[in-house]
């Protein structure tokens, strides 16, 4: 488990950050060979200070059987999805501690400014539709409505249209939806293929930096002092981040 968690954050480390030609299939999916490639042609910082770097040789690995470069796959998409819900946490955690609300919620006491408190008094109620929701987002996702999937050549970290999935008319929503969960309205409809990947590779750093930043926050929430930058920001929190189901949540 300790592997395989470092390795999301660490497996070919400066490999994403490189401008790559288009292709007809992403570099995101690449091999081993074309990651080591992409790293040690890196022109940013960590290109040139680090060029490739897998101390844990997580790029050699074979998860359940999915071969090198389903491996490869699986741990991109992975890493995306993190940064995705890490770049979410992130905003939503500095809204909240600055005492930022939406004006429609679930019904609740949400009186505190602490974001982790705050989580702790949505209703039970509120907790199932949240997990059901996401559940629903990442059964759909796995389905099969993206076409080819990210450990057997599929792009890494993309999600299928709800109306026009590239897996074919059997895995539309039945129920209209009126926009998709990916670029709802329709910014990158006439991008190039370079400006999408480049976009793609932004949105990886961006990544990286929020789940350093929300990780941050959490630190300084339980032992102030251990990240001064964020002493101002982060609120003090009693609660326990390893049991988030511990307040008002039961299964049964």
């Amino acid at each position: 488990m300790q592997k395989l968690i470092v390795a999301l954050c660490l497996s070919g480390a400066a490999a994403y950050v490189a401008p790559v030609a288009p292709s007809a299939g992403s570099k995101l999916a690449a091999s081993k060979d074309e990651v080591v490639a992409l790293a040690e042609a890196n022109p940013d910082f960590l290109g040139k200070a680090i060029g490739f770097w897998d101390p844990l040789g997580a790029l050699d690995t074979n998860f359940w059987g999915l071969g090198n470069e389903g491996t490869i796959g699986y741990l991109r998409h992975a890493e995306i999805k993190h940064g995705r819900v890490a770049m979410a946490g992130f905003v939503g955690y500095c809204l909240h501690a600055n005492g930022i609300q939406f004006p429609i919620h679930i019904p609740g006491d949400y009186s505190t400014k602490s974001p982790a408190e705050l989580w702790d008094q949505v209703p039970e109620s509120g907790k199932w539709q949240i997990i059901l929701f996401v559940g629903f987002l990442e059964f759909f996702s796995e389905s099969g409505a993206n076409g080819a999937h990210y450990t057997k050549g599929g792009k890494p970290g993309a999600f299928p249209s709800f109306n026009a999935p590239a897996g074919g008319d059997q895995y539309k929503i039945p129920h209209p939806v009126p926009l998709d969960l990916w670029d709802p309205v329709g910014f990158t409809k006439n991008s190039s293929p370079e400006k999408l990947e480049r976009g793609r590779l932004i949105e990886i750093n961006n990544g990286r930096l929020a789940m350093l930043g929300l990780f941050g926050f959490l630190a300084e929430s339980k032992l102030p002092g251990s990240v001064p930058a964020l002493g101002g920001i982060a609120l003090p929190y009693d609660g326990d981040y390893m049991a988030p189901f511990a307040a008002d949540f039961h299964l049964f």
